[in-house]
């Protein structure tokens, strides 16, 4: 019977530095749907309680076809955890150093958004580097509803 190591068990078989990413490199998400239910687990955790958000006759009332979500709630499906890219560095990442984001277009109850990460940035410095990610979001009309970028703090390989 083999031992067990749990520094093993890993998502990705090869830990990434600095020096392994390229420009353009393409990091999708998974899709999501915007359910009622996200709507409802978004208010609980943000607090955040106007009628624009949580009650679909009011946004009727305002010439919405349904609730509106909220810039934070479109922004955390652009979260680099729910694909593969926190498993990649998991022994190199010092840091998430900023996070931004422009809303283009609303998403309602209903709208299937499919977040992607790509990079655009690769600053080298003396034992790190800064890798860049664009944010994008599109609906499901393929229409881009989020745009911003993402900036990480990752260790370069260990000279030999």
């Amino acid at each position: 019977m083999s031992s067990f190591d749990p520094s093993q068990h890993r998502m990705v078989a090869q830990q990434r530095w600095f020096e392994d990413f390229t420009m353009g490199e393409r990091f999708p998400l998974p899709s999501r749907t915007m359910t009622e239910a996200i709507f409802l687990a978004f208010q609980a955790a943000s607090g955040d309680n106007h009628p624009v958000h949580y009650d679909v006759e009011y946004c009727r009332r305002h010439g919405m076809p349904h609730m509106l979500a909220h810039g934070f709630q479109v922004a955390i499906q652009t979260a680099a955890g729910a694909g593969i890219f926190p498993h990649l560095v998991e022994d190199s990442l010092k840091a998430f150093l900023e996070q931004s984001s422009r809303f283009l277009a609303p998403v309602f109850v209903g709208d299937t958004l499919y977040p992607c990460l790509t990079v655009d940035e690769l600053s080298p410095n003396r034992s790190t580097g800064v890798v860049g990610l664009a944010s994008t979001i599109h609906n499901q009309k393929g229409e881009l509803v989020l745009e911003g970028r993402h900036r990480y703090l990752i260790r370069k390989r260990a000279a030999t």
